[in-house]
């Protein structure tokens, strides 16, 4: 009977949070973003910054094909983990017989996107002046600001995920000259990290 009683208070729990968190997030997802962060890092490392040198906090003259570069694996890194993320997200949805698109993930894709365009805008804007040197950290950062903006409609791992990348990015800030490393352990190894643990979290 306690057993029963349990059982039931257990499944109301679930079903209130389905019915208020998005909670299709899965470790396949960080591991593939994570993964795909770091290759696009590593074209960026060797396509524009081995060409630029040593970078300080000051306006550089970008050459029009290393900014062009830049812009090419930005978006074609940016693209694919989207889809990434969408395809295993989209997968776990399926798995928990819910809903792809509902109230959840609207209010999590707004929330989410928020400072994500605004970081956005500012980054552009900031890269077409020539400072390159600010885009590392000022991705990151806004990227945690988005995390932590939208963890009230998903998981809380989610926020103290976004957490570490503002931290990340402020340490980024410290030190320009190591900007991509900084953004390859955030958005690399920080995501395969985060995938990881919430695969073993599913599977206990």
């Amino acid at each position: 009977m306690k057993e029963k009683y349990l059982d039931d208070l257990k499944e109301i729990k679930d079903i209130m949070n389905r019915s208020s968190r998005f909670i299709s997030l899965n470790g396949a997802s960080g591991i593939s973003v994570g993964i795909i962060a770091l290759i696009g890092a590593y074209f960026a490392n060797s396509k524009v910054f081995n060409e630029l040198g040593n970078l300080d906090l000051k306006a550089i003259e970008i050459p029009q094909e290393s900014l062009n570069n830049l812009i090419l694996i930005a978006v074609g890194t940016l693209v694919l983990a989207i889809l990434a993320a969408i395809y295993f997200t989209t997968k776990e949805t399926k798995k928990r017989n819910q809903k792809i698109w509902d109230m959840q993930t609207k209010r999590l894709v707004i929330n989410i996107s928020i400072p994500l365009v605004t970081g956005g805008v500012i980054c552009l804007y900031f890269l077409l002046k020539g400072y390159i040197v600010l885009m590392a950290p000022f991705t990151m950062i806004f990227h945690g600001l988005a995390l932590v903006n939208a963890s009230q409609y998903t998981l809380k791992e989610i926020r103290i995920l976004g957490l570490l990348f503002i931290i990340i990015g402020l340490l980024a800030m410290l030190f320009l000259n190591l900007g991509l490393l900084f953004w390859a352990i955030g958005f690399g190894l920080l995501h395969i990290l985060y995938g990881l643990f919430m695969q073993l979290k599913t599977k206990s």
